[in-house]
């Protein structure tokens, strides 16, 4: 009886994976790691289906910061403290933020990331919360699993050596 309802239930799986099949993409990777999907996720006929995604918005987003991070050095930052003390200055025009900061031990500290975000949007800046699971967000976390794009050049902050956010 159980082998009857494993071949019923491979039946329903290949039914479903055939009606989607238009869904399905084939792209080529330089490995089979996890690392990989960033490169089929900047493939240009890849990026093209899913250009209306969240994964997309998050992999431009992180694009967009680290290209500003190179060319214009003081209108972009990373690091809990930075960022916080760039949010105090109303100096935030797109906050990267991984999903795994809301889940702090500390109450506190998620409650003043959760406030933060709130208060980029509430200033009109832009805000992406990456999952930690996503190789977007793991790239970012690996960067403190905070970082900004600023409205205008803070040279001062970013040169700083700020002690850590006490939360």
């Amino acid at each position: 009886a159980g082998d009857a309802k494993a071949a019923g239930g491979g039946t329903a799986q290949l039914a479903a994976s055939s009606a989607n099949r238009g869904k399905f993409v084939e792209c080529h990777a330089s490995t089979a790691f996890k690392g990989a999907l960033r490169e089929v996720l900047e493939n240009p006929s890849v990026a093209a289906l899913i250009a209306d995604t969240k994964a997309a918005a998050e992999v431009r987003a992180l694009d967009d910061f680290f290209e500003t991070l190179a060319d214009r050095p003081d209108r972009a930052l990373y690091g809990p403290a930075h960022v916080l003390a760039a949010h105090d200055m109303l100096a935030i025009e797109s906050l990267l933020i991984v999903d795994s900061v809301f889940r702090s031990k500390d109450a506190n500290e998620r409650r003043r990331w959760a406030q933060t975000v709130d208060e980029v949007r509430g200033a009109g800046g832009k805000t992406h919360v990456f999952s930690a699971a996503h190789a977007s967000g793991e790239q970012l976390w690996e960067l403190t699993g905070v970082a900004a794009t600023l409205r205008f050049p803070l040279p001062d902050l970013v040169d700083a050596e700020l002690p850590p956010p006490q939360f």
